[in-house]
């Protein structure tokens, strides 16, 4: 069955997996995938990835990051924003904030998947992802 949304089926895994205070989970693998996956292990929402083969298609394999304890969440929200049946996209004067600036919000520019932290210094908008607060 094909997806619609490959993107949001992602954020959700990882919404989920995060509620159930699973240590990893597994998305299947592409491009776009692994770009929003490097970029939550660069801002510190999880601990590590890795691309793996599994039944001969490609799977990113990854680690969740929690506090202390497994009861205080690094991730306490994921949104996607940009869907396929409505897209939203931002200019360099209108990127978002996520919580006045303590989230991260995740933008397709033609820089590159970058965070809207990046997207401003290189004065670029794009196609507006996702939050991660």
């Amino acid at each position: 069955m094909t997806m619609s949304d490959p993107i949001a089926d992602m954020l959700t895994r990882i919404r989920n997996a995060n509620t159930a205070k699973h240590d990893t989970v597994d998305v299947p693998a592409s491009k776009m995938k692994i770009a929003i996956a490097e970029i939550l292990l660069k801002e510190g929402y999880i601990k590590s990835f890795s691309v793996e083969e599994v039944g001969g298609f490609n799977s990113i394999h990854i680690t969740l990051k929690y506090g202390a304890d497994k009861s205080v969440k690094i991730i306490s929200g994921l949104k996607r924003i940009s869907k396929p049946g409505l897209r939203v996209y931002a200019n360099a004067e209108e990127l978002p904030r996520v919580l006045g600036g303590l989230g991260t919000a995740i933008i397709s520019t033609n820089q590159g998947v970058i965070t809207d932290k990046e997207a401003r210094k290189l004065n670029v908008g794009g196609e507006v992802l996702a939050f991660v607060w």
